[in-house]
């Protein structure tokens, strides 16, 4: 171990003890960016940049089991990624695929998809719905993977999910309009029946959401990270959980 690593370890064992779990956020968002830069940045490949950030993501379900973090969202490929060129798409995907199988393998994370199934290839469909199946009855951490996922499509998606039940019920739109309110909308989103993200985390620098969570965040902490997905460490992990637990959070009062 150099003295780099050293002075890393003992800072992040100093950020930890002084962490009171029981005010930390229950349910994290975290918007996986920066692998292209990276990779770049490496002097690596493209490919090899995404297959680096899915490497990370075990490593950080480990360290929000140690901080009692219940939900963690992980936006792995929105729908604007449909239009990155077909030789990224493609071994995206498989990355995303291999990587979904082997948290679903662990046996330690129930895994749940949201996202928009219709423009997924019909392999990355199969993976998904194979890896809510096996793990369907876990126990522990409730790992949700927003795959071809996009905040607006979902909005949408439980709009017209909530138009065909009532429809099925034969109410007309005049009722439907005379009662709808913000619940009826969260019963249909892809996370109903989940707890809204306490803290949504953001890599790379970049300061914005690109859609994530647009319903459920309202009310969110947020916190950005200069580093690079791939190059998070349980630092900037234990740097965020501190920087949430001092906000004074009042719910827009």
């Amino acid at each position: 171990m150099n003295l780099r690593d050293l002075v890393y370890g003992l800072y992040s064992r100093r950020v930890e003890r002084r962490l009171d779990v029981a005010q930390g956020p229950k349910h994290i968002g975290v918007i996986l960016d920066g692998n292209r830069r990276w990779a770049k940045a490496a002097g690596s490949t493209t490919e090899q940049g995404h297959q680096a950030g899915a490497d990370k993501i075990a490593e950080m379900l480990g360290w929000c089991e140690e901080t009692g973090v219940e939900v963690v969202t992980l936006w792995l490929l929105s729908t604007d990624n449909f239009d990155r060129p077909s030789d990224e798409l493609v071994p995206l995907l498989g990355i995303i695929e291999d990587a979904v199988t082997g948290l679903a393998e662990t046996g330690r994370w129930r895994v749940h998809h949201v996202g928009t199934m219709d423009l997924l290839p019909q392999r990355t469909q199969t993976v998904l719905k194979e890896a809510e199946q096996t793990t369907r009855t876990v126990g522990g951490l409730l790992v949700n993977v927003a795959v071809g996922y996009g905040g607006r499509q979902e909005i949408a998606d439980a709009v017209r999910s909530l138009l065909h039940e009532h429809a099925g019920r034969g109410t007309t739109i005049e009722d439907l309009a005379g009662i709808l309110d913000v619940e009826h909308i969260s019963e249909h989103l892809y996370t109903r029946g989940q707890p809204d993200p306490d803290l949504v985390i953001r890599t790379s620098g970049e300061q914005r959401l690109s859609g994530f969570m647009l319903w459920q965040s309202a009310h969110s902490e947020y916190y950005f990270c200069e580093v690079f997905w791939p190059a998070f460490r349980k630092v900037d992990f234990l740097r965020a959980l501190r920087d949430y637990a001092a906000r004074h959070r009042r719910y827009g009062a």
